[in-house]
């Protein structure tokens, strides 16, 4: 048992995270059996959708999660399930056209609007410097 303070906090740290650890390896273990049980494509998803927060949560590397991914696309083809195209998503116009616009917030835009603009233009109109040539030694 640790006696620094530090050292103390260091052990609290690492039982939490290997805690969640041990639980998001226990989703990926779990989510891939049910698809090798019944191989769907919603199981298929769900597998992949585990291992990517794996992954974005640094508990795997990319290529390990890449290589499961594809053996769990290898079984699903043999299989004959195919993924279901991402959705993508969807503009959220309904929202904004619902709120009636404000007299501050239509002149606040306005007045940005030509500033960005006229910063866009000088930064283009500015020219680089053709590149100094080195002398020729022999």
């Amino acid at each position: 048992m640790p006696i620094i303070k530090s050292a103390i906090k260091r052990a609290k740290q690492t039982i939490k995270r290997r805690e969640r650890n041990v639980g998001i390896k226990r989703d990926i273990k779990t989510a891939t059996k049910a698809f090798m049980d019944k191989p769907t494509a919603a199981t298929l998803s769900a597998a992949h959708s585990e291992i990517d927060t794996a992954v974005k949560k640094n508990l795997l590397k990319k290529n390990t999660a890449a290589r499961r991914k594809a053996g769990l696309a290898k079984i699903a083809k043999d299989a004959g399930v195919k993924l279901a195209p991402a959705k993508k998503a969807a503009v959220k116009t309904a929202p904004a056209a619902t709120k009636p616009a404000t007299k501050a917030t239509t002149t606040a835009t306005a007045a940005k609007k030509p500033v960005a603009k006229t910063a866009v233009a000088a930064k283009k109109t500015v020219a680089k410097k053709p590149a100094a040539k080195k002398p020729a030694t022999k």
